[in-house]
This record gives C-alpha cells, structure tokens and sequence, in this order.
C-alpha cells in the first residue's frame, strides 16, 4: 500500500494593492496523508483540526476532488484512496484555505503518478479547480507571486521577499466567505483609484525586489477592494490604523477577509499586541499569530510502499 504525505502552507493575497494578481506563501500548513487501498476498497476522506466536523468528509471534500481532477488530466483510472486532512489553516478568513486543499491534493496525486506533471502544469489545474490564480500561484510555487492570466494562459513570476519580513496575523472569529466579499465589489472604479492601486502594486514589487521595506505603509494602500469590504466588516479600519500605529511597515486586509495582515520586523510583538487590543475594543473576537514568509509550495514530505 502507497502512502504520501504532502504539506501545503497557507497564503494571502491582494497584499493591498495587488487584486487578483499578488499571493504570498506563510509558514503555516496544512497537511495531508494520502494511502491507496486494495482494489475494490471504497475511498474514505478524515479531516482533523481546521473544518473537523464542516468540511466533506467523502469524495465531496475538496482535496479528493483535486486528485480527481489530476487523475482525469493524467487519463488514468483512480485507485480507492483514503485520505487524512490535518489541517492547520482557518477556513473563510482569507488565508486561502481552499487553495491549499487543492494545492494539496494535486501534489499527492501527482507524487502517486510519479511526478507526471510540472509545477507550472499544477498551477494550471489549480487556477482552473479555484477559479482565480492568486493564492493558488503561491500555494504551487511557495514565496511571493505575481499571477496575470490572460485567456487560457497564466503567467507567473516569483518576487523577492526582504529577509527579516515577518507575517503578524490578526484571525477574527468571524468569517468572510469569498463569494460575499466579491459581490460588495464595484463593476467600475475611477481612473484616480486605478492609478492610485498601480501605482501602489508597482511600489509594492519594488519594495519587495529592492529590499526597501520603508516603503511598504504606502505600497500596501488599496482603493479598489478594500474600502468596499470594510462595509461587512467596520472593524477593519481600527485594527489596520492600530497596526500602523505601533510600527507595522504595512497591513492589509488578507486575501478578502476576515485576517488583517501586517508586515513587521522588530516591532512584531507590539504590533500583535496593538491590533489584537483594538480589535477586542471593537468587540471583535479573535487570535494573534506571528509567522513568516516562506518559499516553499506544497511539497512532497514522504512516500512509502508497504510492498
């Protein structure tokens, strides 16, 4: 009997400016163990932790639907599998848990076909199960994305991240499902907002790529996505003005919510501190997390044959 076992991290996206376009990898991971059964044997699916009782647990779930998907793009047949979802990432809180399901699974599979697809082909699938390539871009390749799809095809780029960057979470209980954050969004914008966001996006990259973290509070400003979202969740002004108070060198709404990000360096733990206090006088419940940056994707971890 094959077993794999995989991690794939966490991811947020948009960094501010960068909507639809920017997704960066964190050191915080979900991860998945993957056995073919005997022939004849019906496929189970587990999940722990994160989305233990809510998510699918049968062929419904996500990550097996992923696997599904790779095994169809491989035309071959799928063996009965069981499945083992350890998951650490939060579900609805904009720190794309779903792509890392698919990241995850797509990965498994294909350490089962001995590696028949490329990275980029696996990124392909992903975009198309996911529906957007921001998070999935970063949950394939690991560290900071840029993604731009034009038509069928997607292009990707990888971008450097300054080294002493750290990642300060703000996880409220309250979610935002994905759908709901989309739909409060404008059908057109100004073209003083489309610069301001270009402008900021190309800011951002060269902060990024220059090591120039003084310039990350402006280059993470964002009027295209975030003023709008701030509607189903008011608390989100306090928390990323108390961030930017206690030092952050940026923050910004994650993904499209509910996390708030900051970018930080010395000063992590006031900012942590600061954005979990406003958030509590806002009567927002939740927890403060400080990771990092990281630059791997989903990744093979283990494979064993029991023959």
């Amino acid at each position: 009997m094959t077993t794999v076992v995989v991690r794939a991290p966490a991811t947020t996206a948009n960094l501010g400016p960068g909507y639809d376009c920017l997704g960066m990898a964190l050191d915080l991971w979900n991860e998945l163990t993957v056995s073919v059964l005997p022939d004849g044997s019906a496929p189970t699916v587990a999940v722990a932790g994160a989305g233990a009782g809510e998510l699918a647990q049968d062929t419904d779930n996500l990550t097996y639907q992923a696997i599904e998907f790779l095994y169809g793009e491989a035309d071959a047949a799928i063996p009965p599998l069981a499945l083992h979802c350890q998951n650490a990432i939060p579900l609805s809180r904009g720190l794309g848990s779903s792509a890392a399901a698919i990241a995850g699974g797509l990965a498994a599979a294909n350490a089962l076909l001995d590696n028949l697809f490329s990275a980029d082909e696996l990124l392909e699938m992903a975009a198309t199960i996911e529906g957007h390539p921001d998070n999935v871009a970063a949950a394939v390749h690991g560290g900071l994305r840029l993604v731009v799809s034009d038509g069928n095809r997607l292009y990707t780029a990888p971008l450097r991240i300054p080294p002493d960057l750290q990642a300060v979470l703000f996880v409220p209980e309250r979610r935002i499902a994905t759908v709901d954050a989309r739909r409060v969004l404008p059908a057109t914008v100004s073209m003083a907002d489309a610069v301001h966001n270009m402008s900021r996006a190309a800011l951002l990259v060269a902060a990024m790529e220059g090591n120039h973290p003084e310039y990350l509070n402006i280059a993470t400003e964002d009027r295209l996505h975030q003023p709008y979202r701030q509607g189903i969740f008011p608390p989100m002004k306090v928390i990323l003005r108390a961030a930017r108070d206690a030092g952050a060198l940026g923050v910004f709404l994650s993904g499209s919510g509910s996390t708030i990000m900051a970018f930080a360096s010395d000063r992590a733990m006031t900012v942590a501190y600061e954005m979990f206090d406003a958030a509590r006088l806002c009567g927002v419940d939740g927890r403060v997390e400080v990771t990092r940056p990281t630059e791997q994707g989903a990744h093979l971890v283990s494979i064993t044959d029991a023959n």
